[in-house]
């Protein structure tokens, strides 16, 4: 798992510009498409990944504990509130300088609070996947760089099978490249 705050960062953003770069070819008529997480279309997701960066981005700010910070809210043009959430947690990790800064993670855990290299790797795993779901829900190639899903498979395999963030961890071929083992660690069956 990468610990460096500075390549964290730089992972993050990336994986945030990759699924704010797909959300952008969405459409209003696109918003009632199934996605690849279970019962959710993709304004469902939308929705939870909007909120979800704006939690990231309080928690940034030493403000994560309220839960308003991560509530699902609806939004009459939700590409738009998308991104403008992504600048946010951006702009709100670029200020990150400690790699223990605390996050307090309630979505994550009511327990102690998680440090920044952890919280922000968190975060960037997350988006790598999302982006993937919104490419599936849009029916468009998803191709992010090589060393994206290098980097996320570590914070991958750390991710225990019974976390509820994820669906449980489906099989791999031995040969699979980064990008699917990412995928299939975190419950989602890749497109052939």
């Amino acid at each position: 798992m990468p610990t460096d705050i500075e390549r964290l960062r730089d992972l993050d953003a990336r994986a945030v510009r990759l699924s704010t770069g797909l959300v952008r070819q969405s459409t209003v008529a696109d918003l009632h498409r199934p996605t690849p997480c279970e019962g959710w279309d993709l304004a469902d997701l939308l929705g939870h990944m909007t909120a979800q960066h704006r939690g990231f981005a309080a928690a940034a700010r030493g403000a994560g504990g309220g839960t308003a910070a991560w509530a699902v809210v609806e939004h009459a043009d939700p590409a738009a509130a998308y991104a403008a959430a992504a600048a946010d947690v951006t702009a709100a990790f670029a200020s990150v300088g400690d790699p223990e800064q605390p996050f307090t993670l309630p979505e994550f855990s009511t327990g102690p609070d998680f440090p920044a290299r952890l919280a922000m790797g968190f975060h960037f795993l997350d988006y790598l996947v999302h982006a993937w779901d919104v490419a599936v829900a849009l029916g468009v190639p998803f191709t992010p760089d090589a060393d994206l899903a290098e980097a996320a498979l570590p914070i991958a395999l750390a991710v225990p099978d019974s976390s509820p963030a994820f669906a449980g961890a489906l099989p791999a071929a031995a040969d699979a490249d980064a990008l699917t083992r990412v995928l299939t660690r975190l419950g989602r069956a890749p497109r052939p």
